[in-house]
């Protein structure tokens, strides 16, 4: 009787994906909980990556992050005791709410951009500016279709 040995497989790309993603934003929470937003978590990302600059509309930022708009609401309500958004009427629907940032919000937003930006740069220094290049290339490539529909 012969045993069969597996050989033993790469990770699943989602893994992969997965803890990648992980280390950023955990490098991203330990630097803003050096700054003056030391109350962010990665969490509220679903409003702050999403948000257009004179507001969004909860269902469209619900839309954009993938996630309900009953969760989306729960993080705005939070971010808006913190002082980073606000909700205003809408002026082309006066029933609708828009929600946009405060100058509190702006300021964090601009902050966060910044370090992602220096997270971006340390990876390529320490796995080589090549394969970081290459990563968002891909990533981008994978993504692109999804972003061209969404505003800048």
């Amino acid at each position: 009787m012969s045993i069969e040995v597996d050989t033993p497989r790469p990770p699943l790309m989602i893994r992969l994906l997965s803890v990648a993603f992980d280390d950023f934003c955990d490098g991203l929470e330990r630097r803003l909980a050096e700054t003056p937003y030391n109350d962010i978590r990665i969490s509220h990302g679903c409003v702050f990556g999403n948000i257009d600059p004179e507001g969004s509309r909860l269902t469209d930022l619900a839309e954009r992050a993938r996630m309900t708009k009953q969760s989306v609401g729960e993080v705005t309500s939070d971010l808006e005791q913190r002082g980073y958004v606000e909700r205003v009427p809408d002026p082309r629907d006066g029933r609708a709410k828009i929600i946009r940032l405060t100058e509190r919000g702006r300021a964090a937003q601009a902050l966060g951009i910044g370090v992602i930006d220096e997270l971006e740069q340390e990876w390529a220094e320490r796995f080589g500016a090549e394969r970081v290049a290459a990563l968002r290339e891909a990533l981008e490539a994978i993504t692109g279709e999804r972003f061209a529909l969404e505003p800048a």
